[in-house]
């Protein structure tokens, strides 16, 4: 017996949907439960983190997407929060900042890299000697803290073996708050400054950061390490960025030597709004401005109205010099 196909019209064929085409909600659970944290530590995908009297492992929640999440953040966190050995929270959202130090690898690399998030104040370590001071690496951690919110504290070591002065009379003008120390001892001064904030210490390797912390915090054992006498550099001895509690209030928060440090990713406005006594000037100001005292605009040369701003008393001679190195810091390598 022969075999007839047979006609089928659209109610015999089985639609099944594909995995893409259901809709996706933009909706994200709002996690009222959660419990507030702040991270501490940050390693391969794990985050460590301060709730309450405890410490709290996470783990990235799927809603965070790709948003990173930083030493410094205050984060909210779901699931396992007892913090027991075995134990895995969930970090399902990151608050938002009231600063953030970044940098870019090099001049020509416009991606940023975040650092530390909410710290108060970047504490800028340099070595009087041995290391000899790199200003132009000075400028460009105050250009950093400028830009991400955050008040600078330039920490001058190893006055035993150099005279500050000079280094002190290159700042001067910036009116910046500067402690000399000596023989890695931190002195009343920098634990006054230090108690109840947040900051940052930053600084070329081998300045003497891991010093000032096994100072400051009894029981820190941060490693230590010397300088090569025939470069004049330090060797990475801080691998990663770690936070301490100081014990009279207040934490440090201690990150990896750099020999370099990049500022692409900064722009010419956001290091302007540093000086108020200076900002109202640039209105006037020809575009393209780069606040320079002859920069070239479509190829001709016009003058920055900040030089008459200064002329016309409304702000110091030395202000405005102090800017310009500050801008030329962003726009020249550091090495």
């Amino acid at each position: 017996m022969s075999r007839h196909p047979r006609h089928l019209d659209e109610d015999d064929v089985r639609i099944r949907p594909s995995r893409g085409t259901r809709p996706r909600s933009r909706l994200r659970p709002a996690h009222a439960q959660a419990v507030e944290g702040f991270v501490v530590a940050v390693d391969r995908g794990r985050f460590t983190c301060e709730v309450a009297d405890r410490v709290v492992v996470a783990v990235r929640a799927r809603e965070l997407g790709r948003k990173a999440v930083l030493v410094g953040d205050r984060v909210a966190l779901v699931g396992d929060v007892t913090g027991g050995a075995d134990s895995l929270a969930r970090l399902v959202r990151v608050e938002p900042r009231v600063s953030l130090l970044r940098r870019s690898a090099d001049d020509n690399d416009p991606v940023e890299r975040a650092i530390v998030a909410n710290a108060d104040q970047l504490g800028i370590v340099v070595a009087l000697a041995n290391p000899e001071p790199r200003t132009r690496l000075i400028d460009r951690y105050l250009v950093a803290a400028y830009d991400g919110g955050l008040e600078p504290l330039l920490i001058l070591t190893k006055a035993d073996l150099a005279d500050p002065a000079p280094l002190l009379d290159v700042y001067g003008s910036l009116e910046l708050r500067v402690v000399v120390t000596a023989r890695g001892e931190p002195g009343k001064e920098l634990r006054s400054l230090l108690r109840d904030r947040t900051t940052v210490l930053a600084g070329h390797s081998g300045v003497g950061k891991s010093t000032l912390i096994n100072a400051l915090v009894p029981g820190a054992f941060r490693a230590t390490g010397a300088v090569n006498e025939v470069t004049g550099r330090g060797r990475h001895v801080s691998t990663s960025t770690v936070v301490f509690d100081l014990p009279d209030g207040g934490r440090v928060i201690d990150t990896p030597g750099v020999r370099s440090f990049g500022l692409a990713h900064v722009e010419v406005s956001r290091v302007v709004a540093a000086f108020p006594d200076l900002q109202p000037g640039t209105a006037e100001c020809p575009r393209g401005c780069t606040h320079q005292s002859t920069p070239a605009v479509d190829g001709d040369f016009a003058t920055c109205a900040l030089d008459d701003w200064v002329a016309d008393g409304h702000a110091d001679a030395a202000r405005l010099e102090s800017l310009r190195r500050l801008l030329a810091a962003s726009e020249r390598s550091d090495d």
